[in-house]
């Protein structure tokens, strides 16, 4: 259930994990999880403004005080195509632990619940297998491939996955 912040953006509480607006004394520890590699494989650098200069609505996935995550959210509204999207990356170390899976399902929850978006997509690389697997447990399908979607650091372009997820096919976190 969220709880609103003094800017009016909510935090959101999951069974383990809390998805907390980013604020500016997050910024250090998620550029520093953001600069390991196996991160830096999916997302590339960010810009020295980032999260700040995100499109979207970035929030920081905690356990207790610990920042163990990255989730954004970002709408498209026209009313003909109204969706929402998320992106979202995990501390390596804490990979097992299903913290990734679960924010996500707490993500689209209040996406549905509070927001009432009935359709989210997501988009990982087509090779991202354990991030697919873990979006297709909370619900996602696989769409298509986007061909030469993103281009990584090493200026190769790669396939992405579209992805989604209508609001009956949510898997809650318990």
């Amino acid at each position: 259930m969220p709880d609103s912040t003094q800017e009016g953006t909510p935090v959101i509480h999951g069974p383990r994990v809390t998805l907390a607006p980013t604020k500016p004394e997050h910024h250090g520890r998620l550029r520093e999880l953001h600069s390991i590699p196996s991160i830096r494989r999916w997302w590339r650098l960010p810009s020295a403004d980032w999260p700040d200069d995100t499109d979207g609505h970035p929030y920081s996935i905690m356990t207790g005080d610990r920042i163990v995550g990255f989730i954004q959210w970002y709408a498209e509204d026209d009313p003909d195509y109204r969706h929402a999207g998320i992106d979202v990356f995990v501390d390596p170390e804490e990979q097992g632990n299903h913290y990734g899976r679960e924010a996500v399902q707490v993500m689209c929850a209040y996406l549905v619940d509070q927001r009432g978006f009935h359709r989210i997509v997501i988009d990982p690389e087509a090779t991202n297998e354990a991030a697919i697997r873990a979006y297709i447990k909370v619900g996602f399908r696989p769409v298509g491939v986007m061909r030469q979607y993103s281009r990584g650091e090493d200026g190769v372009w790669r396939n992405g996955l579209l992805m989604d997820l209508l609001a009956t096919d949510l898997v809650r976190a318990q």
